[in-house]
């Protein structure tokens, strides 16, 4: 009996959000359905979506940063059929496959100096998982100190070092952590000076949010590290590979942390991976003989398709110039936001590095639009960024999202592969969306409590 996958996909083709609604997130279906992201894609290639009717869609949303060389890219596509053909030997576990070992040369070669040694993972989560056992098995201490608004995930671990309450609130007691303000030297002093600390765990640019840090902090940051005998983790999952217009966002700061987390960009968008990278010392006081060389470990971690699909990424970002792209565009891009949106009053600023962009609105100050500002964020705080995601992808078929809980702020992650012309088509679109916005009463403002009474009605059923 042969298998199909061509035929099994026409054959229950639309069925999508019924089974996810039966069998995966029923939730999801609802606020994906009550939004109007309810689309059935039919194909992905570089910096779009297709749905059944061909209808082109502008992803700036990249799966949360995973399309850096965007999607289905051929190079990458090729390398993995090409691994596939020569029907490698593949996760034996006893032995030392070539592929992981070039492809942890490459990383260590792109990376802070300190960082000499690689775990690989299977996701972003996983490897901040890793990073905080070797962290704790590196130095004997208990305690995690993270930062307010942080995201590093949302496995047990991870949420330990999670600054949104709204992800914590339901699980109880987690790992020994402590939560300090972003960009405040001095609260983290007065926790690493206990000396009880295994790490401070950060991100270089916060994804949720795009909040930056201050031009010393991170520097500081890893100072007071040393100075405690803390170790210093730096969270380049999602801002890792081309992203920030740098390959690391590590190098806008001249960084060198103890461990870095990495993983989205280097899958190419095919394959999931991920790595802990560590210094030697971490390395050598965890896996300290050989008895403890599996101390830490993973099943799928070093598997060939993963390391082929991150060799070929990285062969792509050099080869096409993404990263400079990234930066060029993404400079582009906040220039002219905060220019042709400066006049409208609700509009606070664009922000970020390279590709990764906060769009923020404010409060604002006429009689007729402070009206409705509370009227919205009363009925759900944060239903006004979806005044302006929702159009988005209705009117001019650009995919965004809000950039976490209760935030006046979209979102932007596209691919790295994207050029002027859809630079144009995000902000011409934009604009637009920002001053319908500044119509009150008016369409867009209707879309919001239609929004809200929809989201009411589905959560009652």
């Amino acid at each position: 009996m042969s298998f199909d996958i061509k035929n099994l996909l026409e054959d229950r083709w639309g069925e999508n959000y019924r089974l996810h609604a039966k069998y995966l997130n029923p939730q999801l279906t609802k606020v994906l359905q009550t939004i109007g992201f309810d689309k059935i894609y039919r194909k992905g290639e570089g910096a779009y979506l297709y749905d059944d009717e061909g209808v082109a869609y502008l992803d700036f949303l990249s799966g949360y940063g995973v399309f850096n060389v965007g999607r289905n890219h051929p190079v990458v596509k090729k390398a993995i059929q090409d691994a596939i053909d020569m029907d490698l030997s593949n996760m034996v576990q006893m032995d030392c496959a070539l592929l992981a070992g070039v492809l942890a040369e490459k990383l260590v070669a792109l990376t802070p100096e300190r960082l000499q040694k690689v775990f690989f993972t299977n996701s972003g989560t996983e490897a901040v998982e890793g990073a905080l056992k070797l962290a704790k098995g590196a130095t004997g201490r208990e305690r995690i100190v993270f930062a307010d608004h942080a995201f590093h995930g949302l496995t047990l671990g991870s949420l330990s070092a999670n600054g949104c309450d709204e992800f914590r609130k339901p699980f109880g007691a987690l790992l020994a952590s402590t939560q300090v303000p972003f960009n405040n030297l001095v609260a983290l002093e007065a926790e690493l000076s206990r000396k009880d600390v295994a790490a401070f765990v950060v991100e270089p640019i916060q994804g949720k949010g795009v909040h930056l840090p201050e031009d010393d902090y991170l520097q500081g940051a890893q100072a007071l590290c040393r100075k405690y005998g803390t170790l210093f983790i730096l969270d380049e999952v999602q801002t890792g590979f081309g992203r920030t217009g740098k390959m690391f966002a590590s190098e806008h700061w001249g960084l060198d942390p103890d461990l870095m987390t990495v993983a989205k960009g280097l899958s190419g968008g095919l394959i999931p991976v991920g790595a802990v990278l560590m210094s030697d010392a971490v390395y050598k006081k965890v896996f300290s003989n050989m008895e403890k060389c599996v101390v830490h470990s993973t099943t799928f971690g070093r598997n060939q398709l993963a390391m082929t699909a991150g060799l070929a990424t990285l062969s792509v970002l050099t080869a096409e110039r993404l990263i400079e792209n990234a930066a060029r565009q993404g400079e582009a891009i906040r220039a002219r936001i905060n220019e042709s949106c400066a006049p409208y009053e609700m509009f606070a600023e664009a922000r970020g590095k390279g590709l990764m962009i906060a769009l923020e609105f404010k409060k604002p100050k006429s009689t007729k639009l402070k009206i409705g500002w509370k009227a919205i964020h009363a009925a759900n705080g944060g239903l006004f960024g979806q005044m302006l995601t929702v159009p988005l992808m209705e009117k001019y078929h650009v995919l965004t999202q809000v950039a976490g809980h209760n935030m006046d702020v979209i979102k932007l992650l596209p691919t790295l592969v994207i050029g002027d012309k859809e630079v144009d088509h995000f902000c011409n679109s934009f604009e637009q969306v920002t001053a319908d916005c500044h119509r009150f009463p008016g369409g867009s403002w209707d879309v919001a409590m239609g929004l809200a009474k929809k989201a009411m009605k589905k959560t009652e059923s």
